[in-house]
């Protein structure tokens, strides 16, 4: 195989896909194995992290938009060959988030109880929950470099390395999770501290595994003498992109949050079944996710390159796709929800309830792979306002009130909230493949800034 040859696979869409899905694949299913070691311990343990995780979620997007910011700048640097650049905004984005990031870690720890206070959680809950967030929460420096250096590895297509240091971190958690919960050896069951104690160790191996491949692949790219002027060059033009990209997501994890309180006025076996029936549907949109992200790199290396056409059509491709899978996967999750929600609970209510939500999602999931595909491809052109602007006025002005009417007012419960859902998200994703098609993101051009001088 020629060099040329080589090239053009490692950077083909099937090539990059399949690390990033097996990657996703593996985190998602020690996700929901987590949850299912949880729900052996007690329910309420199940309600109370899931909560713990949306805050925690919620608040490493803080540093999640730096890395975003820095995958566009990255992938658009090397697509338009400024291989200097690549290395500083690389050793930007690092400091920024080891920055922002240890702010984060000081406020889960210190605040962990009264966030949680804000959903109206029993008293159980709150035992559970404060424990979790405090000690997980406190480990975001780990979980900023990680993201980090996991975009700068991709953006040169080392989707693999990334996988594997992934699938290791993942299976120290699992680990991890069994001696704190299930008496090997003898040992007492340490419960909701020991599973956030073995997040923390996992983490701690995962990033020294990773920090390892990043320099056997890519020895010589950052350049530690010129941190603090890399950092006053691109700091801006990561936060330009960043922010309004990420925008977006913070929006959808923050209404999350609100409309969690909303669920947990149904009790909490409706908090339960909420948590149980995401855990499952996130296998169906994880498709999405990874042609999602794999779209967007190839679409920043294409504006980078001044290859429009190109990167105007891998979207629409990927879309395709992604739908045509999204959609099979969907169906099959439905046919078997009994089983797959018995893996869970035993409950009847949790069970019937759940089996409903799971046909919604046949229709929901459809409309979440617009979204995901479009708007990456989207903020990879630098065309990051209209995505948020959009997504802020459904998510606040349709989700989050919808949510409310339809499940609490009158009276439909968690079923009132899914439709809530598949209204916003089709609205949204109609929208975004609307701005596509309109090729208005070819106005922008490139977002990088002139290489600094030596």
């Amino acid at each position: 195989m020629t060099q040329q040859e080589s090239t053009l696979k490692k950077w083909s869409l099937v090539a990059l896909v399949w690390p990033i899905f097996l990657e996703q694949l593996l985190q998602m299913l020690m996700g929901s194995i987590d949850t299912i070691m949880l729900s052996h311990y007690s329910d309420e343990s199940v309600a109370a992290v899931g909560v713990a995780t949306q805050v925690y979620t919620l608040a490493t997007f803080l540093f999640g938009f730096v890395a975003t910011g820095a995958s566009v700048l990255i992938v658009q640097a090397i697509g338009a060959q400024r291989h200097t650049q690549v290395g500083e905004v690389s050793i930007t984005a690092i400091v920024m988030n080891l920055l922002v990031s240890a702010t984060v870690s000081v406020v889960l720890a210190f605040f962990a109880e009264p966030l949680l206070r804000l959903f109206k959680l029993s008293e159980e809950l709150i035992s559970y929950g404060v424990p979790y967030l405090a000690i997980v929460g406190s480990s975001s420096m780990l979980s900023a470099v990680i993201v980090t250096i996991g975009v700068i590895m991709r953006g040169h297509g080392y989707v693999r390395e990334v996988m594997a240091a992934s699938i290791m971190m993942n299976i120290l958690n699992l680990a991890g999770n069994y001696v704190a919960l299930f008496e090997p050896f003898g040992l007492p069951v340490f419960g909701v501290e020991g599973v956030a104690v073995a997040t923390v160790i996992s983490r701690v191996i995962g990033l020294v595994i990773l920090l390892i491949l990043f320099q056997r692949r890519l020895p010589n790219l950052l350049p530690y003498r010129r941190v603090l002027r890399c950092s006053g060059q691109y700091a801006l033009p990561i936060l330009r992109i960043g922010i309004p990209s990420a925008g977006e997501y913070i929006s959808y994890n923050a209404s999350q949050v609100v409309i969690t309180s909303f669920v947990a006025i149904l009790g909490t076996a409706a908090l339960t079944t909420k948590i149980y029936t995401q855990n499952l549907t996130m296998f169906i949109f994880l498709f999405s996710v990874s042609i999602g992200q794999a779209t967007q790199i190839l679409v920043g290396r294409f504006i980078g390159a001044q290859r429009t056409e190109d990167a105007y059509r891998i979207c629409l491709k990927s879309l395709r796709i992604s739908l045509l899978i999204t959609s099979g996967v969907s169906v099959a999750m439905f046919a078997l929800a009994q089983s797959l929600l018995g893996l869970f609970t035993e409950d009847p209510l949790v069970l019937e309830t759940g089996r409903t939500l799971m046909l919604l999602s046949l229709i929901l999931e459809a409309g979440r792979t617009f979204n995901i595909v479009v708007i990456g491809s989207l903020n990879a052109a630098g065309d990051v306002r209209f995505p948020v602007i959009v997504g802020i006025i459904s998510m606040w002005g349709l989700s989050v009130p919808l949510s409310y009417i339809f499940g609490i007012s009158l009276g439909f419960g968690l079923a009132g909230i899914w439709w809530a859902f598949i209204v916003d998200e089709w609205l949204r994703g109609l929208l975004m493949l609307w701005r596509w098609r309109s090729r208005s993101w070819q106005r922008i051009g490139l977002s990088l800034p002139e290489a600094s001088s030596m």
